[in-house]
């Protein structure tokens, strides 16, 4: 079976949090072939990186890859600006690695409001039924603080009180959410998701075989 290893690099550590779906699309796209997705973890790096570039560098010497996911959350920009930026970053970075950006509107928490039982599960209440209240799948894009709703959310969904939601761990357990999404096509209904799987599609047709050239063994090189 073919292998390909596939890289994240992402705005956060939080934003790890899209390997299960980029787990998932990879599955749809290429289902006979095997899949090795890590996130760049750049704090093993001796120094700070603060341009995008160096940081891409970095991440593909620790985690050599056949396809590097480039994230970064619009926030207050467009998706295309984003993009674009990213674009920049790697043509700058003198690498000829093939790379595909994600770029969320606004953040990569919208993209986990689309699951209510997900968020059930990941907060520990699984058979919860207070209402949870998440957005329209049509304004999530619009949300001016994806993060805050779905923290939000995650606390309502747990059902503590008092001393107990004080020390529940919000911000770890959203960490969670993602892993208990089965089905992440609902997010075919929003722009960004639709214009990331979409350039993801064509940088996989560009390939002469996704997988079946496998990235050397490597031993990265700290400066």
């Amino acid at each position: 079976m073919r292998l390909l290893r596939c890289t994240l690099l992402s705005d956060g550590s939080s934003d790890r949090a899209l390997l299960p779906l980029l787990t998932w699309l990879l599955h749809q796209k290429l289902p006979q072939t095997a899949l090795q997705l890590e996130w760049a973890d750049l704090i093993r790096w001796p120094r700070p990186l603060k341009k995008l570039a160096d940081k891409m560098l970095a991440a593909l010497d620790l985690y050599p890859c056949d396809l590097l996911f480039v994230h970064r959350d619009a926030e207050r920009e467009s998706r295309e600006k984003r993009a674009a930026e990213i674009r920049s970053a790697l043509a700058n970075s003198a690498d000829s690695q093939v790379a595909v950006c994600v770029v969320p509107v606004r953040m990569q928490e919208a993209w986990m409001l689309i699951d209510e039982q997900a968020i059930r599960f990941a907060a520990g209440n699984p058979h919860g039924h207070i209402r949870l209240a998440l957005p329209r799948l049509r304004d999530l894009e619009s949300l001016p603080d994806p993060k805050a709703v779905l923290y939000a959310a995650l606390q309502t969904a747990s059902e503590l009180q008092g001393r107990r939601l004080r020390k529940f761990l919000t911000s770890a357990t959203a960490l969670r959410v993602a892993e208990f999404v089965q089905d992440w096509a609902i997010l075919r209904h929003l722009q960004a998701f639709c214009a990331f799987e979409e350039e993801l599609d064509q940088t996989l047709g560009s390939m002469d075989d996704p997988g079946q050239t496998l990235s050397e063994p490597h031993t990265p090189s700290l400066p």
